[in-house]
């Protein structure tokens, strides 16, 4: 790979793409971005393939460097904030408007509407009390819950002893059950 061979250039994209991929997904949400960010984490490796001094694991290296791109990514989306697209809007035989969305954008298989805006709801909630933790604490929670990686290739990946994980999982978990447990006490007071 060093070498610039394209072929161990393949075989170490074929072996490793898929994990960086979900890794990449578990930080940025979003498959397309995923997808951008993984393309870019082997473009790096395939520029910089020397500068693995081969200590540790290659795959630990390759999602070190798919972590700090995800969070570049997730940095310059904080500075360009997208817009949504319109929807489109058709004008009936009375000259009124209305919103007209096409069918196959439906599910009709969908939850009632009521129990979808509860399930938005708390997905909403524990994403906020998620956001609200501390930063080295929610990115030990994504990785672990989110990434669906290990402890120690949390603490590979971060460069930080698997106590520390262990630690900072375990704060970012009992966190937010006890602020759920209090958002829950709220709502039956009300």
């Amino acid at each position: 790979m060093r070498a610039h061979d394209t072929a161990a250039f393949e075989m170490l994209s074929s072996r490793y793409r898929t994990s960086v991929y979900w890794h990449v997904f578990a930080c940025v949400h979003d498959a397309d971005a995923a997808e951008d960010v993984v393309q870019e984490v082997f473009l790096l490796l395939w520029l910089r393939a020397e500068q693995w001094q081969g200590h540790g694991a290659l795959h630990s290296w390759l999602l070190r460097i798919a972590h700090n791109q995800a969070l570049n990514y997730l940095r310059s989306v904080r500075r360009r904030r997208q817009l949504p697209l319109d929807v489109p809007v058709e004008v009936t035989e009375d000259g009124n408007e209305h919103e007209c969305i096409p069918d196959w954008m439906v599910d009709q298989q969908a939850l009632e509407p009521g129990l979808l805006l509860v399930q938005w709801e708390h997905q909403q909630l524990l994403q906020g009390l998620i956001e609200g933790l501390p930063a080295e604490k929610r990115e030990v929670f994504r990785l672990v819950h989110d990434g669906d990686m290990g402890l120690q290739q949390v603490a590979d990946i971060l460069s930080i002893p698997t106590g520390t994980v262990k630690s900072r999982l375990h704060y970012a978990t009992k966190r937010l059950a006890r602020q759920w447990s209090d958002l829950n006490k709220d709502e039956e007071d009300l």
